[in-house]
């Protein structure tokens, strides 16, 4: 099969994300200038650079109350701070409820009943049993072609990691199971990994 996008695919559902797969979720937190914590999951996320360590998230979509955006995009370009948490499968209900489309003034945190946490670099909450979060600062937003398609670039200004995580000094994913975004309704969850040395190791 082949297909153009401008013509359309033909088939019962989007076939694009699910070739895209499986992709972590950034679960992004922010607050509103007017203090309103924010929550909500961005599977387009992912780490982009060692030195600084920088993260991007992209949002496509908007809401009626956040003209031509989302929350999060317009609590970040108000205050030039943001969080990542990351999602451990054992927190999939909760991601999922913080999905929902909600007035601005909603705390999702409270929505999803997640605990805050207040963050040590920047003026944001993270979630506090989230096992490891990224406090970021704003570098850019791109604007993308597409009615509102925008990405975010962030660095990195500190890290917190769960201790429950470490093991011999090794951030190991698989005591929380890091959960994966696929296509249509489906995700995957991380259980098992194995390692390939490089050539040039």
């Amino acid at each position: 099969m082949f297909y153009r996008p401008e013509d359309g695919h033909g088939l019962p559902h989007n076939p694009f994300n699910a070739l895209i797969t499986p992709r972590p979720i950034g679960w992004i937190s922010s607050r509103a200038a007017d203090g309103t914590n924010n929550l909500a999951p961005y599977s387009f996320f992912n780490g982009v650079a060692y030195t600084p360590p920088q993260v991007m998230f992209a949002s496509t979509g908007s809401k009626d109350d956040q003209p031509g955006t989302k929350d999060s995009l317009a609590n970040i370009e108000e205050t030039g701070v943001f969080c990542v948490n990351i999602v451990a499968f054992e927190m999939r209900d909760a991601m999922n409820a913080s999905s929902e489309t909600l007035p601005k003034e909603v705390d999702e945190f409270s929505h999803a009943g997640l605990t805050a946490a207040e963050c040590d670099t920047i003026s944001c909450a993270r979630i506090a049993d989230a096992p490891a979060a990224l406090e970021c600062r704003l570098t850019q937003i791109v604007t993308l072609p597409g009615a509102a398609n925008r990405v975010a670039f962030g660095e990195v200004t500190g890290i917190h990691l769960r201790d429950d995580c470490l093991q011999d000094g090794i951030f190991d994913v698989t005591r929380f199971q890091p959960l994966a975004r696929m296509g249509y309704r489906d995700y995957a969850v991380v259980r098992e990994t194995f390692s390939l040395a490089r050539p040039d190791d």
